[in-house]
């Protein structure tokens, strides 16, 4: 399949990049190439930037109701697209289809669900304790935002983003990763369609000095809000001094998935293989260190490397696979450094562990994988996985699991299966991390996601999502 020449989208118009440059989208399950798309440059950045000022000025000044109503007349149209979306998806970062619905659903509940929530957005009355004034906390747009998105989940990660910024009244400078940016652009012509304001959404992508760092280092945005590595948030901060900025930051993880001996097993077990293999590993919540009692160790992985076998590769809309590929090929070396690295230190490889003997041809494909025996010299306990490798740890008490789930930079996930409630609760207060997830797992447009440490500043989904939008000013009224 191939997408055709994809444009910017600037202003309201679609646009090819001022000096004629394009990237070639390449299919990572089979290394063809599925689209190209305007590749935008230094001009092109600072226009989007200008288009973006005078989009907010428009956008800000509309009512709610007024907003509200262009966020629906978006959403119509994205649900009339959703096949084309969802196809650009798999086929420009290989996930399954039935895969690519989460992302086509995060958006569609986002555009619904925020101008609600900004319409119970009130403000605080705050009591003058002499009687001699009253106050109260207004809130305004912060202004022009500009938002870096992971290639993980190419549109539920517009959807963070894009429902909060144009519900709260910003405009928005959308930046996709280049590893996914189909699916975004074609949003762009969406948007074009259906004759969005101008100016209030520009999608553009392009190299990293000629996009990124000059919309970090303008004095335009008044939010920097990014999904991605820790490594690329610390570099945005850095580079963001130009001015005072709003950062909203969701970054790594390193999430522990914790199983005692009193746990529903059937439950924790259908969990752990989902929550490690969905999207082929390649989530920021992913359970990347399973911590399992010992009195139950043996039969868990047992059970575990059996369901890891049955697993389905495979890529495309009819195909009902459970797994696609990693994204790069030097994902698929990386899987292999980390395993070689894990072995080398008393780990042992119980499944997987290699590229598919039907697949080393094409594409980036790697076995669901099995390891038993790690430690925390493992390059698998210290580092964000972000690939189909399942490392296991047996313990023997609360004390020492806690001490080995905390024992990381990250903080964003976490699980724990058991049905002790004060273990529950002890659990709850002392594990390190923005989300403790007990026997089971959701997450919502409605519930907030956000990490603690070195994952993360603010949050993503629910009311608490409007906080990075917002500026509060505080208004003191002399009683006469």
């Amino acid at each position: 399949m191939n997408f055709g020449y994809k444009k910017l989208y600037i202003d309201g118009g679609l646009h090819d990049a001022e000096d004629g440059s394009r990237q070639k989208v390449i299919c990572p399950a089979n290394g063809d190439e599925v689209a190209e798309i305007a590749e935008a440059g230094l001009k092109d950045t600072l226009k989007a930037l200008k288009s973006a000022q005078h989009g907010f000025k428009y956008w800000s000044k509309l009512s709610l109701k007024e907003r509200t109503s262009w966020m629906k007349k978006f959403r119509k149209a994205i649900l009339e697209k959703e096949r084309e979306l969802r196809l650009a998806m798999i086929y420009e970062m290989g996930k399954t289809y039935e895969g690519s619905y989460e992302d086509i659903e995060a958006l569609s509940n986002a555009l619904d669900w925020y101008p609600n929530a900004m319409k119970n957005y009130r403000d605080e009355q705050i009591l003058d304790y002499e009687g001699t004034h009253s106050h109260k906390m207004i809130h305004k747009p912060a202004g022009v935002v500009v938002a870096y998105l992971a290639w993980n989940f190419p549109l539920l990660n517009v959807a963070f983003k894009l429902g909060p910024a144009l519900a709260s009244g910003c405009s928005i400078i959308i930046k996709p990763s280049e590893m996914s940016p189909l699916s975004a652009y074609i949003l762009g012509e969406i948007l074009y369609d259906i004759n969005f304001p101008k100016g209030v959404i520009n999608i553009l992508c392009g190299p990293t000095e000629l996009v990124a760092q000059v919309l970090t280092r303008s004095t335009i945005p008044s939010v920097l809000t990014m999904i991605g590595s820790t490594a690329t948030g610390m570099k945005i901060i850095s580079e963001s001094t130009t001015s005072i900025k709003k950062l909203g930051m969701e970054l790594g993880g390193n999430a522990p998935f914790i199983v005692f001996e009193d746990a529903d097993l059937k439950k924790a077990l259908d969990l752990a293989i989902g929550i490690k293999f969905g999207n082929c590993g390649q989530i920021c919540v992913a359970a990347n260190r399973f911590f399992i009692h010992e009195k139950i160790y043996d039969d868990f992985i047992k059970s575990y490397i059996k369901r890891a076998s049955e697993i389905k590769l495979g890529f495309g809309e009819k195909h009902q696979a459970d797994m696609g590929p990693l994204v790069r090929s030097e994902d698929v070396n990386r899987m292999k450094l980390l395993i070689k690295d894990a072995i080398s230190k008393g780990a042992k490889l119980e499944y997987g562990g290699k590229v598919p003997n039907d697949k080393e041809s094409k594409g980036n494909w790697f076995e669901p994988t099995v390891l038993t025996g790690l430690t925390t010299e493992m390059d698998l306990f210290k580092k964000e996985t972000f690939g189909p490798i399942a490392p296991f740890m047996k313990f023997s008490s609360e004390e020492e699991v806690l001490e080995l789930a905390n024992q990381t930079e990250y903080g964003l996930a976490s699980y724990i299966f058991t049905n002790n409630h004060e273990r529950i609760e002890r659990f709850s207060d002392e594990l390190e991390f923005g989300e403790v997830q007990i026997n089971g797992v959701k997450y919502a447009i409605y519930l907030p996601h956000g990490g603690i440490k070195n994952s993360g500043i603010g949050h993503d989904c629910s009311h608490l999502a409007l906080e990075d939008y917002l500026i509060k000013k505080r208004v003191s009224n002399a009683l006469s």
